[in-house]
């Protein structure tokens, strides 16, 4: 995936980066099979063969999987770096530094609690020659959100993609994701929006990271509401693997900033203008 530092807009702003990973390769029909099913084939199927992609920075590799019933792809990731300091090539810098595949099982659990999983693919935890990783659904889709731009193409809905766009953004904030680029965003034929990559999120910041992805964003009611009732022994259940209780603690922290934001707009605007 690509690293550049910064956010995904809604529809009506272009930018341009380079191509994300689920482009640079044709995606498979996808099989129907529930959540549950995805969960096991990926935690048990063989591995049958696999591809280094020809674009991206991390180039994680893409696995063929088979059950001798269903064969499919998925991504896997198995970067798990620490630092105390970092410094990247686009002059920024970091204190404290973390690039983990534990935060993309976390982020998925958690998407699960707000009821936003059906915007990323089922991931889960294995084993690949040695390596333990990430593995992740291969998702169909047929460009991300820096191609869309770049080629400056428009989706027939506008409204619900931007409310696809707010629901993203939200969630950015609340795992505060240190890398949101453009070809994280991923886009199906249909207009279906995902989300992936958050090996560079959860960090000890209690604090949002750009508090105006939340003032100028709308929020569903339900996924408001699914944040006040976020329980965190709840949480700690789900990410008891992958997350440490300074990071869910911060999380916790930056749910109530985001609640208390949404508040404010709320009693500011009226009800209306603010959820959907």
């Amino acid at each position: 995936m690509s690293r550049s530092r910064f956010w995904p807009p809604i529809v009506a702003l272009t930018a341009a980066v380079g191509l994300a990973l689920a482009v640079c390769l044709p995606a498979q029909q996808e099989p129907k099979v529930s959540d549950e099913e995805m969960r096991a084939f990926l935690l048990n199927a063989k591995v049958i063969a696999s591809k280094i992609p020809p674009k991206g920075v991390t180039r994680p590799p893409r696995l063929t999987l088979s059950d001798g019933k269903i064969t499919h792809d998925a991504s896997f990731q198995s970067v798990n770096e620490d630092s105390s300091f970092q410094k990247f090539a686009t002059g920024g810098r970091e204190m404290n530094f973390r690039d983990s595949y534990k935060y993309n099982i976390a982020a998925y659990e958690l998407a699960r609690l707000l009821g936003l999983e059906d915007m990323m693919p089922v991931t889960v935890e294995r084993k690949w020659q040695g390596k333990t990783g990430s593995l992740s659904w291969w998702l169909p889709v047929k460009m991300d959100e820096a191609t869309r731009a770049e080629r400056k193409i428009f989706p027939p809905d506008t409204e619900a993609w931007n409310r696809q766009m707010y629901k993203k953004r939200i969630f950015a904030e609340l795992v505060y994701d240190t890398d949101p680029n453009l070809s994280n965003v991923l886009i199906s034929e249909d207009w279906h929006l995902w989300m992936i990559d958050f090996t560079r999120g959860f960090r000890l910041f209690k604090e949002l990271r750009e508090p105006k992805n939340i003032l100028e964003s709308r929020c569903p009611k339900q996924l408001l509401e699914k944040l006040r009732q976020l329980d965190r022994k709840e949480v700690a259940e789900k990410t008891k693997r992958y997350l440490s209780p300074g990071e869910i603690g911060a999380l916790m922290a930056r749910r109530d900033k985001i609640v208390a934001l949404f508040d404010d707009l709320i009693a500011k605007k009226g009800a209306q203008e603010v959820l959907f």
